[in-house]
């Protein structure tokens, strides 16, 4: 007997093939039989009359190392039809190294709580090395699956010690025992590396306001993790892993540096995937780049790379002077360090540093947020009648330069205004042909980071809402570019639906997916007892249910209390 029959879907295989309708057999949490017609008994029958049977989609690019420790469901992303993510991302991982170092590590970077962190600092288990953390993930009740990329900001902090993963060079001896722990690390199971050389990502704690680990690593140092990931016979023979690297914008040798590391010529092709295509509002040219540089790269030189975009406009949310977007110049930074409003005050109160904040606001030097204030919007604020205009319309109703009221809005409210903006993604022609090429993932979602920020949690179903509305892509080919095309490029045991495959199915209302791209909401989360949380609720339409190793965890837009509390995703392990 079965444990469940779907019957009467139409089948999207997740491989790019044309949809059919077929029953699906599914016991043991894998599928055994999909024909046109089943009459085997099961113990549950589901009529998916009308709808689109397709695999779980996978999201390629989360942040929940911490939140998986704390609540392993990820309701919001399963809530979407997600049933398998990738963590470990730019350079940050829990796999290795003293609870309160990583703590430091994550906090600022992903803008935590010091509640949450703390929350998660008390139920840390003190795992020694990367097979032990995989042992420990095993273990947990998660809800989707979890595939672990090996993180380097964790692993330099842990063979150098914090301080000096900050300030020099590791000596041969460190970097020979980076290597071993890296090598133990992915014959262990996990699917990759992550580096960073991105300069927003900064330190809380005792080393508030300087840059993570990774980022004070030297090109060798890089090199001989990407070798590593190459799948050398230096290595044993072991089958290629990603490597996943976020470029330094600020520093242009730093895509020198990447390029190098991408070649194939002379050598095995890396598995690479870089962060991010993005069409830019203070670039309008830069997303041309993309397309004549990934054709360099993968046929000229050889390679295996994949950018990663996201699949709808890059809105933001900010807390006044405390956001994400100001991590990129000094003043800015300094803000986001303040630990209370009396801080943040102190340096307003200095003439000195409201001119420098003036000074590198107006700068056009390698920013990368466009510092519009004609297209940063006021959400919420004590100055009612602010609210839904551009900081440059209140601007010329109190006839003020607007980067001056700007600057007096900021110090007066503090984090009690709240404004938006966009910084890349808007026009739909660029997002649309980055999401279509076929050497640039969608999937740069981050979830799990900067909860109060942002919230891309159905990127997704985007895409697809994207390929009804225009037909930029067939429904089969959207469907397989957010779970059998990422599964294989990633090497991932999922993604696809065919005998013997895990049972992670979604159901889907194609008839619901005729709307615009759901808007990004403001929530008290429990998950995070009770702090607010940027989400997507407009989903619940679409997605009629969702299995997880052929359990049904959402039901008609109703997420399980299963989620979290039984066993039903497993870590992926590199096939």
């Amino acid at each position: 007997m079965l444990d469940l029959l779907i019957q009467n879907g139409l089948i999207f295989d997740g491989l790019g093939s044309p949809p059919v309708r077929r029953d699906i057999g599914i016991q043991n949490g894998r599928i055994v039989t999909l024909a046109p017609s089943l009459t085997t008994p099961a113990r549950e029958v589901l009529d998916a009359s009308g709808l689109w049977v397709t695999p779980g989609f996978i999201d390629i690019h989360t942040h929940y190392d911490l939140e998986l420790e704390i609540a392993p469901g990820l309701s919001e992303s399963v809530r979407h039809g997600v049933t398998s993510v990738v963590i470990g991302n730019c350079s940050l991982s829990v796999a290795i190294a003293q609870p309160q170092i990583l703590a430091d590590i994550f906090q600022r970077v992903e803008t935590l709580s010091h509640r949450l962190i703390e929350k998660w600092l008390k139920k840390s288990v003190s795992w020694q090395t990367p097979a032990e953390y995989l042992q420990h993930l095993q273990q947990l009740p998660l809800g989707p699956n979890v595939a672990p990329m090996f993180g380097h900001s964790a692993l330099r902090a842990h063979v150098m010690g914090l301080e000096r993963s900050l300030k020099v060079q590791p000596t041969k001896f460190e970097l020979k025992l980076m290597q071993r722990i890296a090598t133990d690390a992915l014959d262990a199971g996990f699917i990759g590396i992550s580096i960073d050389m991105f300069p927003w990502h900064r330190m809380s704690g005792e080393w508030q306001g300087c840059t993570i680990p990774s980022q004070h690593a030297k090109f060798k140092e890089y090199a001989m993790l990407a070798d590593l990931c190459r799948g050398s016979d230096a290595c044993g023979g072991r089958s290629q892993r990603v490597f996943q690297v976020t470029p330094n914008l600020q520093r242009l040798a730093s895509f020198v540096d990447i390029l190098r590391m991408g070649s194939g010529i002379g050598q095995k092709p890396l598995r690479l995937t870089v962060l991010s295509a993005l069409d830019a509002v203070h670039d309008r040219k830069l997303w041309r780049i993309f397309s004549p540089l990934l054709f360099i790269w993968n046929r000229l030189l050889n390679g295996n790379v994949r950018f990663q975009t996201l699949t709808e406009p890059f809105t933001i949310y900010s807390d006044g002077p405390v956001t994400p977007l100001f991590e990129e110049f000094s003043t800015g930074a300094q803000l986001n360090g303040c630990k209370s409003p009396e801080e943040r005050q102190q340096l307003w109160a200095s003439e000195i540093f409201r001119r420098q904040f003036r000074q590198e606001w107006l700068s056009k030097w390698r920013k990368s947020f466009h510092r519009r204030l004609d297209l940063m919007e006021v959400i919420h604020c004590p100055e009612a009648s602010w609210q839904g205009l551009s900081f440059a319309q209140i601007a010329r109703q109190k006839q003020q330069e607007p980067v001056d009221l700007f600057i007096h809005a900021l110090q007066k409210y503090d984090t009690d205004l709240r404004w938006v903006a966009t910084g890349a993604n808007d026009r739909l022609k660029p997002r649309l042909a980055m999401m279509q090429h076929p050497c640039i993932l969608p999937g740069f979602t981050d979830a799990g980071a900067h909860v109060r920020n942002l919230g891309y949690y159905d990127g997704a179903l985007s895409l697809l809402k994207q390929a009804v509305a225009t037909k930029f892509l067939s429904p089969e080919a959207a469907i397989c570019r957010v779970t059998g095309e990422p599964a294989g490029w990633f090497g991932l045991d999922t993604g696809v639906l065919k005998v013997g495959a895990k049972a992670d199915i979604v159901l889907l209302d194609p008839n619901a997916l005729n709307q615009p791209i759901s808007p990004q909401v403001q929530i008290s989360d429990p998950v995070l007892d009770g702090e607010p949380r940027m989400v997507k609720r407009g989903s619940d339409e679409i997605v009629q249910a969702v299995y997880i190793n052929g359990i049904r965890v959402v039901c008609w837009g109703k997420v399980s209390d299963r989620l979290g509390r039984e066993k039903l995703g497993s870590v992926l392990f590199p096939v």
